[in-house]
């Protein structure tokens, strides 16, 4: 069996008062892609800020990599290869694309981040035409693919992808799964977070339901697409 890369138990994050997410535990193997799905404010985001040391955590354990890391800052688990890419993007939008893909390797001191630019435009030739342009002149779609470029710099062990196909066009959504797909198969193991639930289970390994802050099904990818409860509450059916 492969190797546990996250491990998340019990997990509990609150806002004041209120409790976002309510003790849930899941996990990513090495090479899976896992797809995180729920309705809007089930606690998917909130959950991937809490791993990602963007939110304090309630209560609960995180283990990456098999050892514990709530309370770490987002700097540090980015360096040791634990990436997020955050819902809305977040490109560095007064500077250009090439200078964005050089802060995703800013932890880094190898030499080869050139190569890596190459590599990135090799899966985005959009942002290669347009490596000298600011980052805040793209649309919304280049601006995606920009963000995961930049992610990709980072070398990451475990990418985290936060509601990768909101805001874009239907064409633009087919290329960003198309690219999470090269991605996953070139070996990252990765944890999808999407309200598209059709596309986020056809991609994934294995899949886990989110709902009003608790994981309610979780099974392999193919089954949780299949099974009548998901595709009544998720696909309209």
């Amino acid at each position: 069996m492969a190797a546990t890369l996250l491990k998340v138990r019990g997990l509990k994050v609150a806002y004041g008062g209120i409790q976002a997410v309510k003790g849930i535990d899941f996990e990513v193997h090495e090479g899976e892609l896992v797809s995180l799905i729920g309705a809007n404010g089930a606690g998917k985001t909130t959950t991937l800020k809490a791993v990602t040391g963007l939110q304090p955590v309630a209560a609960g354990d995180i283990e990456y990599l098999g050892k514990p890391i709530k309370g770490q800052g987002a700097w540090d688990l980015a360096r040791q290869g634990l990436v997020m890419i955050p819902e809305g993007r977040g490109t560095f939008t007064r500077m250009t694309i090439v200078e964005n893909l050089q802060m995703g390797a800013y932890n880094r001191n190898d030499d080869e981040i050139d190569a890596d630019i190459e590599k990135v435009f090799g899966i985005f030739p959009r942002l290669k035409e347009r490596a000298e342009q600011l980052a805040g002149t793209m649309s919304g779609g280049e601006q995606q693919m920009l963000a995961m470029g930049r992610a990709l710099m980072a070398r990451p062990k475990v990418l985290l992808l936060d509601e990768p196909s909101m805001g874009l066009s239907p064409i633009m959504v087919d290329k960003i799964f198309e690219v999470v797909e090269t991605i996953h198969k070139q070996g990252v193991t990765m944890l999808l977070v999407e309200q598209n639930a059709s596309r986020a289970l056809s991609l994934a390994d294995r899949g886990y339901v989110m709902d009003s802050g608790l994981v309610t099904m979780s099974g392999e990818a193919k089954a949780l697409l299949h099974d009548p409860r998901v595709r009544e509450a998720y696909l309209g059916e």
